[in-house]
């Protein structure tokens, strides 16, 4: 097995930065702990040096694009927003990612390693309903984007019971998958898909993570560990119109309005019989 090591942004891209003297302490330890420059208050759309700055703020921890005309900030935002209203008006296991995972076919929750977490979203739904999530995170500066919405959202009485089923697991997967994952029954993969056309940039989520993370290019690795690391089933969500990642056919496929999910049964899900 070739070496994964945990991934830093690439060099020059990020740097940190907060938008009050308040936060100045915080945020220069985080860029010590990330070996990152650290720029003091700044606002981003002022900048251009590093082309993302990983913000402090009251809000919280964010990524934001920098450069005059940047979209928003991105972060991992649990209590409001997208999360916050699918949590409210969500469709239950009817929803692709619940009925990907097998959650209309057993009568108990799941027990799923999100092995590519990213912002948490779709961990965050499956907690909703029931299920245990182990989040795995390689890129660093996401994981710490997750940590802290998974910090804030504890401190919230509406998500703090759906966090607390949420764990999360900084370091990179393939190590975790190549020793098997007992106790796991569905592992659950969202890599990034290598688009190079300028409408795969156009959510401003996707160009902040193309300049962090980058592409998935050991996509058709990671499904070769998963599918050998003893669980129930693989599921990998792709664009509606991706190919399926280098490997074998997937058992079926439940496709979205623009997203689909390959799904590779490896045996039945317990609480099926």
């Amino acid at each position: 097995m070739p070496d994964f090591p945990v991934d830093s942004a690439p060099t020059g891209t990020l740097a940190v930065a907060c938008t009050d003297t308040a936060f100045l302490e915080h945020a220069g330890q985080l860029a010590a702990s990330l070996d990152l420059p650290f720029l003091g208050v700044a606002e981003p759309k002022k900048r251009r040096k590093y082309p993302v700055l990983l913000m402090v703020a009251e809000q919280g921890l964010s990524l934001a694009l920098t450069g005059k005309g940047a979209p928003g900030p991105v972060s991992a935002e649990f209590v409001t927003g997208k999360a916050g209203y699918r949590r409210a008006h969500g469709g239950g296991t009817g929803q692709l990612v619940a009925k990907a995972v097998g959650l209309q076919k057993t009568r108990r929750p799941l027990r799923v390693l999100d092995a590519t977490a990213g912002l948490g979203r779709d961990a965050y739904v499956l907690a909703g309903l029931g299920c245990e999530v182990r989040m795995m995170e390689r890129c660093r500066p996401v994981c710490e984007l997750l940590r802290d919405g998974l910090e804030r959202a504890a401190e919230c009485p509406q998500t703090a019971a759906v966090v607390a089923r949420m764990t999360l697991v900084p370091g990179n997967s393939f190590a975790a998958l190549s020793d098997g994952v007992e106790g796991i029954d569905v592992i659950y993969l969202d890599p990034m898909f290598p688009h190079r056309s300028k409408a795969a940039l156009a959510g401003k989520e996707m160009q902040v993570f193309r300049q962090v993370v980058g592409d998935d290019d050991d996509a058709p690795q990671l499904l070769r560990v998963a599918l050998s690391a003893g669980a129930c089933r693989v599921v990998v969500k792709r664009p509606r119109k991706a190919p399926s990642i280098d490997g074998p056919q997937p058992t079926l496929r439940i496709e979205g309005k623009s997203s689909r999910y390959d799904i590779y049964v490896q045996r039945a899900l317990p609480g099926t019989g």
